[in-house]
């Protein structure tokens, strides 16, 4: 008697699209622990201080469940302090550091201290000049531009 058996489809973790579009850029395995509301500090120069999470770019979820973000999303933001210029406009940022824990493909966990985005351009070009703190490698590999101006890539 022959067993039947059972195909099993492996899920390619860490794989991104080429064709993917802005915002869409991002690895599968990065724990989204930011939901709309949540504010984060500006780790750049760019003038913002806080901001405060409106969207999230190229998030696909279900029905009435609020979207939230990870290392390496673009979201849409408002800026809540910061100089009198930028307070209370809508910006792009994309997220560098979150404090809950997520799992490299090596098996590496990490986390950071605080929550920070880099403010950009809706194409992903940082606004300000300089990065301070500590970025995951996660947002840099998708975002090269941000890398160009960050000091620590962790």
């Amino acid at each position: 008697m022959a067993r039947p058996t059972k195909k099993v489809a492996k899920a390619k973790k860490g794989r991104v699209s080429k064709k993917a579009p802005i915002g869409k850029m991002r690895p599968s395995g990065i724990t989204r622990s930011l939901p709309l509301g949540a504010e984060l500090a500006v780790a750049d120069n760019s003038g913002a201080r806080i901001i405060e999470i409106i969207s999230v770019k190229g998030y696909r979820g279900v029905k009435r469940r609020i979207a939230s973000a990870g290392v390496g999303d673009m979201i849409v933001a408002s800026v809540k302090r910061g100089v009198p210029e930028m307070r209370k406009q809508l910006v792009n940022a994309v997220i560098v550091r979150q404090k809950k824990e997520f799992r490299r493909i090596d098996g590496i966990r990490v986390k950071f201290e605080d929550n920070a985005a880099v403010i950009t351009t809706p194409d992903g070009d940082p606004r300000g000049s300089d990065v301070k703190g500590p970025i995951a490698r996660e947002a840099v590999e998708h975002w090269p531009r941000i890398a160009g101006i960050a000091s620590i890539i962790v």
